[in-house]
């Protein structure tokens, strides 16, 4: 039987407040998300003044991160690239950068999807929030 890690609520609190931290540096208004490895929401907030939509594309692009196993952003240049067929995957609907998986030891534990600045400083966001737990 394997042994498998998984994000503890400390985990998820010191994600989000890294990831916050990032945004409000830069002075971006974003929707930050946490979500386990099978795409389950664990954490929402939408800093003031970002866009309500920021709300539901932060979610879908943490779960597309998630259950990919691989950052949103590697849908997003495939579609890019003429693959459009992807655009029909199922439960797979936030494929924009923005999302990046947590890994440890070649496991997924979740991801963090972020929303509402360009897609390159979503991503930056994500993983600020990701390296402030080791990873």
């Amino acid at each position: 039987m394997q042994t498998k890690s998984i994000l503890q609520l400390a985990d998820i609190k010191q994600i989000a407040a890294a990831a916050e931290a990032e945004a409000l540096k830069n002075s971006w208004a974003v929707s930050i998300s946490i979500v386990d490895d099978g795409g389950h929401l664990l954490w929402l907030q939408r800093l003031d003044g970002a866009a309500p939509i920021s709300a539901q594309i932060a979610p879908a692009k943490a779960r597309t991160a998630a259950m990919g196993r691989r950052e949103s952003r590697i849908y997003e240049e495939m579609i890019n690239g003429g693959r459009v067929s992807f655009l029909s995957a199922p439960g797979l609907d936030g494929l924009l950068e923005g999302g990046v998986p947590i890994m440890k030891d070649g496991q997924c534990l979740g991801a963090v999807g972020v929303s509402g600045v360009k897609s390159v400083e979503d991503a930056q966001i994500a993983r600020a929030g990701i390296a402030a737990i080791g990873l």
